[in-house]
């Protein structure tokens, strides 16, 4: 078998969003996707990518995730590497196909059937078509549907929270402080902004108690002793963990955080391939280890770092805030690594916009997830988005020389 062309689309409606489409010879079609910057990471794919990777046996997987980043662009998630992750999940997708299994199968096989998910608390157009996660996005089309959430956790926090028990999830993530490290570039939070900051954890214990997890975001927006302040004063809400208080590619600062705070501390989605994951596991005391697997290098990437983590007895959780191939992806190693506890979701993307995009999606019941019936991912492009006008799609094909 061939790769015979490298196809990406994207659509001015999601400018974020990129996939590419690995075609071969034998009819099969392996789907990849990741997200921010798409015309940089489209311009890797076609201008290094497809040179080397076109004819090539889309099978030899390993060898190809060694290739596809180049010579600059190894670490981090910047755009060889995005392009590197869309492209290996397409060649698990092929392989899937295939032998006729799932990808958890190809993986190891399945730890479990289903999987825990928790929310994190998104509106519909989070940024869908902004270039970073601001207080900008805070309010956008309020009416686009029942779950603009992060609207409701800025202004109803208990009430979210009782409906997401009421559809069996009973985890939620949320981010008031961000309005305050936006104003001050993250180097000082004032006493009255940080109990704004704390008022939707104690309306979510008010309304539902300890049925809730409770995860705080602060997407890596403080120093390190703004960091400490707002993590301390969170202690009292006996929270699942608090992710990226500080930046988690500066994993000194980080074992700073970890010292001085009980709850547990996550991170790690902006991170790429395993050898900065060791550096901050191996650094910081961390509470759970978070990978996205279409920034980070894919699943080949994401089964060496959730082995990694398993490794140091810590657990491992993929990233969903992006696309719906990224959590389809998730779920099929969540299935599969024995240290995944829960996979996250945004439910105003999945019931949103997710199933326009894609024929399928990992179905998610009384708050757990599996994966899609079907070999490989289980889920293709909908093949109408080829179809739209505000389709833009590129195409490199083989030529035998």
């Amino acid at each position: 078998m061939k790769i015979t062309s490298l196809e990406t689309v994207y659509v001015d409606e999601f400018p974020n969003l990129l996939w590419v489409q690995v075609h071969t010879d034998e009819g099969l079609t392996g789907l990849g996707e990741t997200f921010f910057g798409a015309s940089a990471v489209e311009a890797h794919i076609h201008d290094f990518i497809a040179p080397y990777l076109l004819g090539q046996d889309p099978l030899d997987i390993e060898r190809h995730s060694h290739r596809n980043v180049g010579y600059t662009g190894r670490g981090g998630s910047g755009a060889e590497m995005r392009a590197a992750s869309a492209i290996d999940i397409a060649l698990w997708d092929i392989w899937g196909q295939a032998v006729n299994q799932p990808i958890f199968q190809l993986l190891g096989g399945a730890s479990r059937e289903k999987v825990r998910v928790y929310n994190t608390c998104a509106g519909y157009q989070y940024v869908r078509k902004a270039p970073a996660q601001t207080t900008a996005n805070f309010g956008l089309e309020t009416s686009a549907g029942p779950y603009e959430d992060l609207e409701g956790f800025l202004s109803n926090a208990g009430e979210l929270a009782e409906s997401l028990l009421e559809m069996g999830i009973d985890g939620m993530k949320i981010w008031p402080f961000d309005f305050a490290a936006e104003a001050s570039g993250g180097t000082y939070i004032s006493n009255e902004d940080l109990m704004k900051g704390l008022e939707p954890f104690a309306r979510i214990r008010s309304a539902v108690g300890d049925k809730m997890q409770i995860m705080a975001e602060l997407h890596s927006l403080w120093n390190v002793p703004t960091a400490k302040r707002i993590c301390q004063a969170l202690k009292e809400f006996d929270l699942t963990w608090i992710e990226d208080p500080v930046r988690m590619d500066a994993p000194d600062q980080v074992s700073r955080i970890c010292k001085s705070v009980n709850t547990p501390i996550a991170g790690g989605e902006l991170l790429g391939q395993r050898l900065q994951y060791k550096q901050l596991i191996e650094t910081a005391d961390m509470g759970v280890v978070i990978m996205d697997l279409v920034w980070g290098g894919g699943l080949t990437e994401g089964r060496k770092v959730a082995s990694l983590c398993d490794t140091y007895g810590l657990p491992f959780a993929a990233h969903d805030c992006t696309g719906p191939v990224a959590l389809t992806a998730s779920t099929h190693m969540a299935l599969h690594a024995p240290n995944v506890f829960v996979q996250e979701i945004v439910r105003a993307f999945y019931y949103g916009w997710y199933g326009d995009l894609v024929t399928a999606l990992p179905p998610i019941e009384n708050g757990y997830i599996k994966a899609p019936e079907g070999p490989g991912l289980g889920v293709k492009l909908n093949p109408e988005l080829l179809t739209r006008s505000d389709a833009r799609i590129r195409k490199s094909e083989f030529h035998n020389r």
